[in-house]
């Protein structure tokens, strides 16, 4: 299809299942901390009307799947009946614009504090190894390793997240496996220690996530399930020795399930990504394959163009040119973003108040 607008492969129509995409322009998700007491706010359907596009994808912010998942002020979930009808009218806006709206469904395991978990409990994870406190600036509190007779229970709240999801209107729901949350801290070697079925050996540690995969895809239908991953990645000291096999071994085991897209965050050395690092894991999979972090449009255009990738999120150009898919068109200037109001909880500034090509112009 790149063939047909070679100067701009991005723009190009392309087939994610059932879904008829106009572009390859994606919104990545991306959180705002704007949903005050874990409830989507009114402002969300602005944000996110504003980045819609007939045939555009649309990834919205992580949310939470349950009470313990929570660990960062005024994150939205989607457990509750009242945050369930919050999302409707959000994502009706998103549909009035023609556009694909899909669900990042997260549970931030030990990325946690007391003050945000039920009861003040300790959070969960894979491990009781915490993370070093002071990073980031948080006192992070150590975890409670879940036994085995309760991750059930957590692969159950995925479940019942997505059926929800699915209930508030979206598309469908991305599994949220990367940045050091909990599934990737079942999925990295460096934070997972346990002995049991859940640990040691790479099949063993990738079981936790699958499992989850599996029950959402029952739950709601392959057809409507993604999942991010960055196995390069070491946010929130989530770290693996062989990220190579790691990323391998998910992608062909994910094929299993017929998931509609990964998504994958690219690695990147000295600030620079590099694209090809990812291709063994781009040719592994057999469906849809996104890839973020850190490309502008000519990066994007070129991981089109040589097939490095099907779709290209974008999170800061996106947050900050709310149309993106117009000014990449053009090639038109592009607002900066403004880092100090990425989670500055104000429901306009730096949130909705960034212009459009016409304003600025």
């Amino acid at each position: 299809m790149a063939d047909k607008n070679p100067i701009n492969p991005l723009l190009t129509p392309y087939n994610m299942g059932e879904f008829d995409l106009s572009h390859r322009i994606v919104l990545a998700p991306l959180t705002r901390n704007r949903s005050y007491n874990n409830v989507p706010q009114p402002h969300a359907a602005v944000y996110y009307s504003q980045r819609a596009t007939k045939g555009g994808l649309l990834i919205a912010e992580a949310t939470g799947v349950s009470d313990t998942s929570q660990g960062y002020q005024d994150t939205p979930g989607i457990w509750t009946k009242e945050q369930v009808e919050a999302w409707k009218p959000i994502v009706d806006a998103v549909h009035e614009k023609g556009a694909v709206f899909f669900l990042q469904m997260w549970h931030v395991g030990r990325v946690s504090t007391y003050g945000f978990q039920p009861n003040g409990q300790a959070p969960i994870s894979s491990t009781d190894k915490g993370i070093t406190p002071g990073l980031d600036g948080v006192d992070w509190a150590p975890p409670r390793r879940l036994s085995k007779d309760e991750i059930p229970s957590i692969v159950n709240d995925f479940r019942v997240a997505a059926r929800n999801a699915i209930e508030a209107g979206f598309d469908g729901v991305e599994i949220h496996g990367a940045n050091g949350y909990l599934i990737e801290q079942f999925l990295k070697d460096q934070v997972n220690d346990r002995t049991d079925e859940y640990g040691g050996s790479l099949e063993n540690r990738c079981r936790f996530a699958l499992e989850v995969v599996e029950a959402v895809t029952k739950e709601i239908g392959s057809n409507r399930v993604g999942i991010r991953l960055s196995p390069y990645t070491d946010f929130m000291e989530s770290v693996d020795s062989d990220p190579d096999a790691l990323g391998l071994h998910l992608a062909k085991e994910l094929n299993k399930f017929d998931l509609v897209y990964l998504h994958m965050i690219e690695p990147r050395f000295s600030g620079e990504v590099v694209a090809h690092e990812l291709l063994p894991i781009r040719k592994a999979f057999n469906n849809t394959f996104i890839a973020s972090g850190g490309y502008n449009r000519s990066k994007g255009n070129l991981a089109i163009s040589e097939n490095h990738a099907d779709l290209v999120a974008y999170g800061h150009l996106f947050l900050a040119n709310p149309d993106l898919v117009r000014r990449f068109e053009l090639d038109a200037t592009l607002n900066e973003y403004n880092k100090k109001t990425f989670l500055s909880r104000d429901p306009v500034f730096g949130y909705t108040d960034y212009p459009f090509l016409e304003e600025a112009n």
